[in-house]
């Protein structure tokens, strides 16, 4: 009798440790499965899992998406992402500007992509407490870019698609900044407007300055503001007298800037005819179509 009871305590034993040798790799895999990212703001993020439903609050970040997945991962757009317009203008729209929180928790995201200076950190915070993470990137160059389509594909398991996209994207930028390496002993000064009351334009820390030296050209605004994007006054655009401007057509320029800073007439740009009106999404969305828009540039600097 004694025999058999211990017997049957030793298997009783056996078996429990046996479910608490499981239950301790079963959490094991849980930890392991967790993922731990980081932003470009420096946020660390905590993910149960890889996403697998994700999308963006920025239309630039919503292009680097569909450029680097599966559509199908891709649930959703905020209103103005409409590129690619075959694959983005299927996807429900959500609000990004106010978010509509409700909305949001309805499309059930495993994470959001968004852009330095497009969604505010008190969105982010505010998200994160109905649990849903989001994830910031930040461009100051055009590799930058790169970077993040890489950035993308490492967290979604997109690796190998996300490389060769950047290869190609990188030898491109190669082949324009070879063209162009004549042109930095003579580099021709550009000033690109945002808007024209008051006179915002792309300062020296952004991406354009990138794109610009590239192009063997470089950015007419040389002092770094605490803005990415500073107001200038018309003495100071005077001052800069940049050979090239962007903002607009000639007559669409002549309308709206000109007729209102009569003055700014004097600089070399206006007096040679160098006014010239950008593609404003290449402009302004970092992301995949950057050498696009550097080709464009190219043909504006060297007609």
């Amino acid at each position: 009798m004694k025999r058999t009871r211990r017997v049957l305590y030793t298997c009783r034993f056996i078996l429990g440790l046996c479910l608490l040798v499981c239950s301790c790799q079963q959490k094991g895999a849980k930890v392991q499965e967790q993922l731990v990212l980081q932003d470009d703001l420096g946020r660390e993020l905590k993910l149960n899992k890889k996403p697998e439903r994700v999308f963006s609050f920025a239309s630039s970040m919503t292009e680097m998406l569909f450029a680097v997945l599966d559509t199908s991962t891709i649930i959703a757009r905020s209103p103005q992402d409409d590129y690619p317009a075959a694959a983005a203008l299927k996807k429900p729209t959500v609000q990004n500007y106010p978010v509509d929180y409700e909305q949001v928790l309805a499309l059930k995201p495993d994470l959001i992509f968004t852009v330095e200076g497009i969604t505010p950190l008190e969105v982010a915070e505010r998200l994160q407490e109905l649990g849903v993470p989001v994830y910031y990137q930040k461009y100051r160059s055009v590799e930058d870019i790169f970077t993040g389509l890489e950035d993308i594909g490492r967290i979604m398991g997109r690796e190998e698609q996300a490389k060769q996209l950047t290869d190609s994207l990188r030898q491109e930028v190669g082949i324009l900044k070879q063209r162009h390496e004549g042109q930095k002993q003579t580099p021709q000064r550009v000033l690109a407007i945002t808007w024209t009351d008051p006179i915002y334009v792309h300062g020296q820390n952004t991406i354009f300055t990138g794109k610009l030296n590239i192009l063997g050209a470089e950015n007419a605004v040389q002092e770094v503001f605490d803005q990415p994007y500073p107001a200038l006054t018309r003495e100071y655009i005077l001052k800069l007298n940049p050979d090239v401007l962007l903002g607009g057509t000639k007559e669409e320029m002549e309308e709206k800037f000109f007729s209102l800073y009569p003055e700014l007439r004097r600089i070399n740009a206006y007096q040679n005819n160098r006014i010239y009106k950008a593609t404003d999404d290449l402009m302004s969305r970092p992301g995949p179509r950057v050498v696009e828009s550097l080709r464009e540039l190219e043909g504006i600097l060297y007609p």
